[in-house]
């Protein structure tokens, strides 16, 4: 505007040949560097400040959805795909993140730039104005048309992007498989037919936009000429200076290129609210212990009474009534697939039972949170996972206040100081993810270092010796009796040094308790406690000749 009035006053002085103001001159001058300059700031500003929004925004709700990821029962991740969970705390939270603020920021700025111009327009030509206002209003029509069609678009793309993310999860995860047998497998074929159905879900979204995008374009165009024909028929009749007439005209096609930017904004929105849909699914998923309280128990004897639970429709236990008392040592043995994993997890509340109690030092579990019960407990799993990191963090993982002394004493007495001290970085080894670049035996060494660090009072020991080799296992059993001192300890093992010396042992088949008594005990007995030890000392009584 500031360009146009210094452009009439040159224009006048030059057809009456008088000579401009300096004053003015150097007035309109400072007016429209100022101007520039106050563009670049706020363009600056909006950067720093507006642009971060997006990305602390997803950073925050990443931490939050870790949170709720670890409150829920083990169960969500059954009845949920990995590649689900994936595409929710990434591309939904990238679209968020990448996107949202973004798409805000050009329908705001896009309107507003708009509406400044149109309020100009008013006063040297209302005609031109009306023309704008109903060229935006016909375009706002068409970028209905894309948000809806977005909306009811999103929903299937994000399903295809998340098909996409867990075909590709099964395929990594199953190459080792495809490899050892020379063969493409179903895997890959699956990630194809995902890539696949990606591509032609998108192709067919991008189709249905270009009917509301034309139109939403065309409104614009034919506004924009509409301006420029009626400026310069105003021009020619000598209402309009031609200094006005050429800001208008500059102005006709400056007004509608932010308002044009809005289409693919109008198409991100859907994509963001159907993000913000599946991020809030996510988010209302039922903690665990969304009840608890934090609570120290006064003692560790654990009791089960009239416990039942299941997987879906199938019951895995039914009706489990024992008690391990406080600083005792319980094995856990049975046939496979009887439910002895999943009576441990059943204490850790990875689940919740169906029906019946599960108490700590005489407290129901369920009334714990998550945090003040898995405090009291210390587990090492058949399956060790170990995370992409050093092995100094890894073994700190339950006690990350422990000095580096600590952290030594602990790898010691599990017997894999000497191992670690043989890497090339020694404690500050990072290991490969799931700790691919260790041996099963060193991964459970490492693992019983980690339950020794935090020092809980309830130790789960779940297969803890199956992945050592014989010349070790004597030192793992003095590095798990170290471990299991004074301590409440519930052990599934099939060897048998493991489980005749507890102080009770239950037999589990057939989902409940079978059999229960020491060592001696049930040798006495006929059932499957005996023929279990008949199998395990033929299977570990033989020698080559």
């Amino acid at each position: 505007m500031v360009a146009a009035f210094a452009l009439d006053k040159a224009i006048q002085a030059y057809w009456t040949n008088t000579a401009i103001d300096t004053v003015l001159i150097w007035q309109m001058l400072g007016i429209i560097i100022g101007s520039i300059a106050l563009n670049f700031l706020l363009s600056y500003l909006r950067a720093v400040l507006q642009e971060s929004i997006g990305y602390e925004v997803a950073a925050g709700q990443r931490i939050h959805l870790g949170d709720v990821l670890k409150r829920v029962p083990l169960g969500y991740f059954s009845q949920n795909s990995v590649g689900d969970i994936l595409a929710g705390v990434t591309t939904e939270l990238s679209t968020l993140e990448l996107q949202g603020m973004k798409m805000v920021d050009v329908i705001i700025n896009g309107y507003a730039k708009f509406i400044a111009i149109v309020l100009c327009l008013i006063f040297f030509s209302p005609v031109a104005a009306v023309i704008s206002i109903v060229g935006v209003a016909l375009s706002a029509l068409a970028l209905q048309g894309i948000s809806r069609h977005s909306e009811k678009t999103a929903a299937t793309t994000h399903k295809a992007m998340e098909d996409m993310s867990g075909a590709a999860i099964e395929y990594i995860r199953g190459l080792s498989i495809v490899k050892s047998f020379g063969q493409e497998g179903a895997s890959i074929e699956n990630f194809r037919n995902a890539s696949k159905d990606l591509k032609d879900i998108h192709i067919k979204v991008e189709k249905g936009f270009t009917p509301f995008n034309c139109l939403h374009l065309f409104a614009l165009k034919l506004a924009s000429m509409g301006i420029v024909f009626i400026c310069a028929w105003q021009a020619l009749q000598g209402q309009m200076s031609i200094a006005f007439f050429l800001m208008f005209v500059l102005f006709s096609f400056v007004m509608f290129g932010s308002v044009e930017n809005i289409n693919d904004a109008a198409h991100m929105l859907g994509v963001v609210d159907s993000a913000m849909n599946k991020l809030e699914a996510l988010e209302n998923v039922n903690y665990i212990d969304q009840d608890g309280t934090d609570i120290k128990p006064a003692t560790y004897d654990i009791e089960f009474r009239d416990v039942s639970f299941g997987y879906d429709s199938r019951i895995v236990l039914h009706d489990l009534n024992f008690k391990i008392p406080q600083n005792s040592t319980t094995a856990i043995v049975g046939p496979s697939g009887s439910g002895k994993s999943t009576l441990c997890n059943l204490i850790a509340r990875f689940y919740d039972v169906n029906s019946g109690m599960i108490t700590i030092g005489g407290t129901d579990i369920r009334r714990f949170t998550c945090d003040s019960l898995l405090k009291n407990i210390s587990m090492v799993f058949q399956n060790v996972y170990l995370f992409r990191d050093t092995i100094k963090n890894n073994i700190k993982f339950g006690s990350p206040d422990a000095t580096d002394e600590q952290i030594v004493a602990a790898a010691k007495a599990a017997r894999c100081h000497d191992f670690i001290m043989a890497l090339p970085d020694g404690y500050d080894t990072v290991i490969g993810e799931g700790g691919s670049s260790l041996s099963g035996g060193e991964k459970q060494r490492i693992s019983i270092a980690r339950a020794m660090l935090k020092d809980a009072p309830i130790v789960i020991l779940d297969e803890a010796t199956a992945s050592i080799d014989p010349e070790n296992e004597h030192l793992i059993q003095e590095a798990i009796s170290a471990l299991t001192h004074g301590k409440t300890i519930i052990t599934i093992a099939h060897r048998l040094a493991t489980i005749e010396n507890a102080d009770q042992i239950l037999v589990i088949d057939g989902g409940t308790v079978a059999q229960r008594g020491t060592h001696r005990e049930l040798l006495q007995q006929e059932g499957t406690y005996k023929k279990f030890i008949q199998i395990r000392e033929q299977a570990e009584g033989w020698r080559i000749e």
